[in-house]
C-alpha cells in the first residue's frame, strides 16, 4: 500500500532491512547523546550449547549497553530442559555481562514461557504488557548483577 501525502509518500509492507539500518542509525543519533554511551558501549552477546554430535542444546541472544544486559532469547531443547543448561547458559551470559561492565540486566518472558526461570535466578517483575494472543502476557524483568 502506498499512499502520497503532503510531499511525501507512506508505504507499508512487510520487513525492510535497509529501513531498519536506517532508523537504527536515525535513534541512535538521539540515544548516544541523551545516555552519554557510545558506540563502543554497545555490543552483541551470545552463549551456544552443542551435544557431541554437534547438535544443538540450546543457547543466549543478547546485548550489552552502558552497563545493561539485554537478553533478547534463551532456549534449550525439550529433551534437555531438566539437566540444568537454562541456568547455565543464563549464568554464563551474566558472567560476560559483568565482565563487559554490566551492572543489571532486563528480560522479558510469556507467561506461557519461562518467567518464573528468571524470577528464580533473581529477576524481579517490573510490569508486563497484556494483549499477547492466547490470552498470555509478557512479564518484564529486570535483575541487578552483583
Amino acid at each position: 500500500m502506498t499512499l502520497d501525502h503532503a510531499g511525501g509518500a507512506l508505504s507499508v509492507g512487510q520487513r525492510d532491512t535497509e529501513l531498519n539500518e536506517r532508523l537504527s542509525q536515525g535513534l541512535d543519533e538521539i540515544n548516544f547523546p541523551a545516555t552519554g554511551t557510545t558506540p563502543a558501549d554497545q555490543s552483541s552477546l551470545s552463549v551456544k550449547v552443542v551435544d557431541d554430535a554437534g547438535e544443538l542444546i540450546g543457547g543466549l541472544a543478547a546485548w550489552t549497553w552502558g552497563g545493561l544486559l539485554g537478553i533478547e532469547m534463551l532456549w534449550v531443547r525439550e529433551k534437555s530442559r531438566k539437566d540444568g543448561w537454562g541456568t547455565k547458559i543464563l549464568i554464563a551470559a551474566e558472567e560476560e555481562a559483568r565482565r563487559r561492565g554490566c551492572d543489571r540486566a532486563c528480560v522479558s518472558s510469556f507467561t506461557f514461557q519461562a518467567p518464573g526461570f528468571y524470577q528464580r535466578h533473581g529477576y524481579v517483575e517490573t510490569g508486563r504488557t497484556v494483549g499477547i494472543p492466547g490470552g498470555a502476557e509478557d512479564v518484564h524483568m529486570f535483575k541487578e548483577l552483583e
